[in-house]
């Protein structure tokens, strides 16, 4: 109905233009989000208008009050606004919780945590039965916008160390062409090298749990959907912020999760700027997983987006520009039959038995044989257009079998384009004969020129790297199981898409393969990961690569070692409660940590702490183990910079690693 209230309501709304409105549409959603987190300008607007002041606000002890609660019901509940951006709306995108994924401004944490914690009764086969899997998982938690609070600020780094040929020393400075392995939260990790790398990283390559159930990662693999999308967007939206204009984003997943992750992208990247889907063989077709399963998987992809279309340029294929199919040579045997002006152009008619068609050896100045075909003849100005308009329709003329001399035309430098006409009278195709173009000529005899090709995906071939994968298990001297990805496949995502000394960034590191490829092929790279055994394997692995490790792609790339990178982590303060409670495997620890907290750790200011008290010790060991960790303040799993010369925690830094802050932050790179 439409009434005195909601003309006033959109009134007040279209004073922001295009904030609250799609189009002609209210956008909804947008409007409650904003009354629920109490935006100021908004509410400012709303009081100001009598009608919405006399029916929404309170005068408490002389203070206007508006009553928020009630608009938000106003807006969920009147037909007047049925034509809004709700869930039933016209708005096509990803969905939770009634709001679109893209007008979210929720944060998603995660941390390394299974999904089941195994008890030393349970084998890893009761862990796979339905009924012993939780409904949802317990350590990806999402934060409404209003918890954040200095969650995202730039975390203190310790722990700087340099590996190199040398051996490992502490650091105490960080130079621009450095490369950089983080231990830490990627979410957090990522908001930290925000001010420093905004803007400078060419490629981004990240291959995320899926989303899958399956664990054999560590990974808390089995979100939500809605919360595993909302995950992927935290970090999605500060990727795109770190990239460079004419920089790329890659993201790997399976089937299951790639056609959300599009609608994702397309969202937070832009649908102008999804420029291709990579389709990659992961295993063979005749290996069989499980005879359970009705389809065989053996394709991955990778959905590729440029930060600014109209500066993505990428490396496409070259290859040896071939002579093999200049082997022909045309000889007039006399004067031209007749000639006549065709079109415009002079061309010279040589009927069957006055002209030869010779084979011989392949050469620079031999001439190529070529159809006239298809999209050819689309072409404006070429032969093929000129058979097709003006020749194919001579049979009668000038008979089967004849050879035109078209003067003025081609790009070889010869003058003319030698061009046949149908051999058949049923027939209505040609072909023309072609020298090598003169603007490459001397390219090609000093071999100096190469000739590009597009990037194949699955619309041309398969990048079949099934082997790869097969065989990549122990690349780099490392052994992490199910989810590596071979060197040769970031190989080539690294060499269509970057050149030497650009800067790759991977923020789920995994077992370090995008960081050792980058190292071998001469790319600046920043890899973050947060599981301590993918850690250490991927600190072992960039050792190796330093020393000269001779598996993955280094025959191809003649890699011979050396080389540096700058191990950090950054500062835990609660996240060490974390990780003690994760690691908990009896009663007695856990009670033991739980006093431990209430003494040091920084727990969330809404938590009746006595309640947790009275009820703790009356849950199952697992449910005691969700709730400690429920009761942390997500805000301070780790030092921010800010806090660096307060003076509790500057006694927790050495000297060096204050040094590398103050530079890694203040200074800049040297």
């Amino acid at each position: 109905m439409k009434t005195k209230i909601n003309e006033a309501i959109k009134q007040v709304l279209q004073q922001f233009d295009q904030k609250y409105f799609i189009g002609e549409v209210l956008n909804k959603n947008k409007v409650i989000q904003d009354l629920d987190t109490y935006d100021k300008e908004l509410l400012e607007a709303f009081i100001s208008n009598e009608t919405l002041k006399s029916n929404f606000t309170i005068d408490i002890a002389g203070n206007i009050i508006m009553q928020t609660n009630k608009l938000i019901e106003l807006f969920e509940a009147d037909e007047y606004w049925q034509d809004s951006y709700t869930k039933y709306s016209k708005k096509i995108g990803l969905a939770a919780g009634g709001k679109f994924i893209d007008e979210s401004t929720d944060v998603v944490l995660d941390f390394p945590y299974k999904d089941t914690v195994l008890k030393a009764s349970m084998s890893k086969e009761d862990t796979d039965k339905d009924d012993l899997q939780p409904d949802e998982p317990f350590l990806n938690e999402l934060l409404a916008k209003e918890e954040i609070d200095v969650l995202l600020d730039k975390k203190i780094i310790v722990n700087a160390k340099r590996y190199s040929q040398e051996g490992i020393e502490d650091v105490n400075h960080f130079n621009k062409d450095d490369n950089l392995i983080i231990k830490g939260n990627n979410l957090l990790a990522l908001h930290t090298l925000k001010e420093k790398y905004a803007g400078k990283v060419k490629l981004i390559y990240i291959d995320p749990p899926y989303n899958t159930g399956k664990d054999s990662f560590k990974y808390n693999d089995r979100f939500n959907r809605s919360t595993w999308l909302t995950f992927m967007k935290n970090r999605i939206e500060v990727a795109r912020d770190l990239l460079s204009n004419n920089g790329v984003l890659i993201v790997q997943a399976d089937d299951k999760m790639q056609a959300y992750l599009k609608i994702l992208l397309d969202e937070v990247m832009g649908t102008e700027q999804f420029e291709t889907s990579f389709y990659v063989q992961v295993r063979y077709g005749n290996k069989t997983l499980s005879e359970d399963n009705d389809f065989q998987k053996v394709m991955e992809i990778c959905h590729v987006y440029s930060k600014v279309t109209d500066e993505f340029i990428p490396n496409k294929l070259k290859e040896e520009y071939s002579l093999e199919k200049f082997k022909y040579r045309i000889v007039e045997k006399g004067e031209p039959n007749k000639t006549e002006i065709i079109n415009g152009k002079k061309v010279d008619i040589f009927q069957e038995g006055n002209y030869e068609i010779e084979e011989i050896e392949p050469n620079i100045d031999g001439l190529k044989e070529t159809w006239a075909t298809g999209s050819l003849i689309r072409q404006g100005g070429t032969a093929a257009e000129f058979l097709s308009k003006y020749l194919i329709e001579r049979k009668k003329e000038d008979g089967l079998k004849t050879l035109y001399k078209v003067h003025n035309m081609g790009d070889d430098g010869l003058g003319y384009r030698y061009i046949t006409g149908p051999r058949r009278q049923d027939a209505f195709r040609g072909k023309f004969f072609s020298g090598v173009p003169s603007a490459i000529r001397e390219g090609v005899i000093s071999g100096e020129y190469s000739k590009e090709k597009p990037i194949p995906n699955f619309l041309y071939n398969y990048l079949q790297y099934e082997g790869d994968f097969g065989n990549c298990r122990h690349e780099g001297g490392v052994d992490i199981g199910g989810g590596k990805k071979p060197e040769m496949l970031l190989s080539s995502f690294i060499d269509y898409f970057s050149d030497e000394n650009d800067i790759v960034l991977d923020f789920f590191g995994g077992s370090g393969t995008t960081a050792a490829v980058a190292h071998k092929m001469k790319r600046i790279y920043i890899s973050i990961e947060q599981l301590e055994d993918h850690v250490e394997k991927m600190v072992t692995r960039q050792k190796n690569v330093i020393e000269g490790d001779s598996g993955g792609i280094s025959k191809e790339v003649n890699w011979k070692g050396g080389g540096s990178f700058v191990y950090v982590e950054l500062m835990e303060k609660n996240r060490g409660f974390l990780k003690s409670i994760r690691d908990a495997k009896t009663q007695t620890e856990l009670h033991n940590i739980f006093d431990f907290m209430l003494k040091e750790a920084e727990i969330d200011f809404r938590v009746d702490l006595e309640a947790v008290k009275d009820t703790l010790y009356e849950l199952s060991f697992e449910e005691q183990k969700k709730t400690l960790i429920k009761i942390i303040d997500k805000n301070q799993l780790y030092y921010n910079y800010s806090e660096i010369d307060d003076e509790n925690v500057r006694d927790l830094i050495s000297d060096g690693d204050y040094a590398f802050n103050k530079n890694f932050y203040d200074e800049g790179c040297e």
